[in-house]
Order: structure tokens, then C-alpha cells, then sequence
């Protein structure tokens, strides 16, 4: 029994489902429909393959190497998190009480869009691939083979991404009865925006990391 492999398979659970951008990404377009909200949820997993991927090969540590390559991408990524909830604050402010919340989110547009918002959602966060460089050698045994070990492992976190996050937009879904009606659709919405509002806002303003 690998032990190694059942730790890491634990502490990449627990991070894959910790709330944040992601997760509010991929419920909110599960609210507009079960495809949707599947779309995104494939989009983050593609997120998470770039990120692993680049912390496989190494190229991760460039952005500890370069301070203004992880500040770029850092600002890029909260300034869309940024864009995407205030969009949806806006959107639920202008839903009078009674009323559905306007269709205006990138998920009314179709699957493709919500494909490409939680892709970019998750592609543009800099401390990921900086948090996989750094923990993956942390369960690669002493004398294994490097390469092969930290795939497996990287492996691992895509799987888990690939039965979480679609499992969240079907959950989502078949709730979608309660949380579609006015008043929890707007509940859900100005939420779900101003947790994106602030974690982008948090992604803007802090400093590079060192």
C-alpha cells in the first residue's frame, strides 16, 4: 500500500473542494442549466491540467523566479474573477423582488462560454501552479523515479477536479428546482458575486508573492 499516494490523495480532496472561485464559478452557470454548469465545470478541470502540467515540467518556478510574470498574471486573473462578480452583483440589483435574475451572466450565453469562464477562472490563478510546484515533490518517496511519480500525482488532482466539480453542477441542478425561484436566484446570485467581487479585488491588491 502506497502510503505516500493515500496522503496526497487526501490533501488534494480537501484542496480540489475548499470553496473560492471555482466553486462559485461553476454554481453559478449551473443555475442557468445542467449544460452549463457541466461546461464550466470541464473548463476548471482543463484549468487544472495547465497548472499541474506546468508544475510537472518545472516551468511553475518561473513565476518564483520572475516577480513581474506572477504580478501579470495575478492581476489578469483578478481582475476577470473581478469582472465576473460584479456582473453578477449587477445583475442581481437589478432583478425587482418577484422578478427572475436577468439572464445577463456569461452562462446564459451557451456551454462554450461557460467552457471559457471557468477555464480562464482557474488558468488565471497564479498560486496554483505555484502551490502544486511545491507540494508535489513533498510525496514523490526518496529513490523513486521523479518524473513518473509526480504525473501519477498530478493525475490524481485532475481526477478528483473531473468527479467533484461536474458532481457540483449536477447537485446544483437537481436543487435547481428551489434555488431557480426569484427570490434564491437572487440570494444565490448577489453571493456568489460578491464572493467572486472579493476574492478578485484580493487577487488585485496583494502583494507578489515571495
Amino acid at each position: 500500500m502506497d502510503a505516500q499516494l493515500i496522503a496526497f490523495t487526501g490533501v488534494a480532496a480537501g484542496m480540489v473542494a475548499m470553496p473560492g472561485a471555482d466553486f462559485t464559478v461553476v454554481v453559478r452557470n449551473a443555475l442557468a442549466s445542467r449544460s452549463t454548469g457541466v461546461a464550466c465545470a470541464l473548463g476548471v478541470v482543463g484549468g487544472l491540467v495547465v497548472h499541474t502540467a506546468l508544475a510537472v515540467a518545472g516551468l511553475a518556478a518561473l513565476l518564483l523566479a520572475v516577480p513581474v510574470l506572477y504580478r501579470t498574471l495575478q492581476f489578469a486573473g483578478g481582475a476577470y474573477v473581478l469582472y465576473l462578480g460584479v456582473r453578477a452583483l449587477r445583475s442581481a440589483l437589478r432583478a425587482s423582488p418577484g422578478q427572475e435574475v436577468p439572464a445577463d451572466t456569461a452562462a446564459a450565453t451557451g456551454s462554450t462560454t461557460a467552457l471559457r469562464q471557468g477555464f480562464l477562472t482557474n488558468v488565471l490563478n497564479p498560486k496554483a501552479p505555484v502551490l502544486f510546484l511545491s507540494l508535489l515533490p513533498q510525496f514523490v518517496p526518496h529513490g523513486a523515479a521523479v518524473l513518473p511519480r509526480t504525473m501519477l500525482l498530478a493525475g490524481v488532482v485532475v481526477a478528483l477536479a473531473l468527479v467533484w466539480f461536474p458532481a457540483v453542477a449536477l447537485l446544483v441542478d437537481q436543487l435547481g428546482r428551489w434555488l431557480r425561484r426569484p427570490r434564491a436566484a437572487r440570494t444565490v446570485e448577489g453571493v456568489s458575486g460578491g464572493v467572486l467581487t472579493a476574492l478578485g479585488a484580493t487577487l488585485v491588491a496583494a502583494p507578489v508573492l515571495r
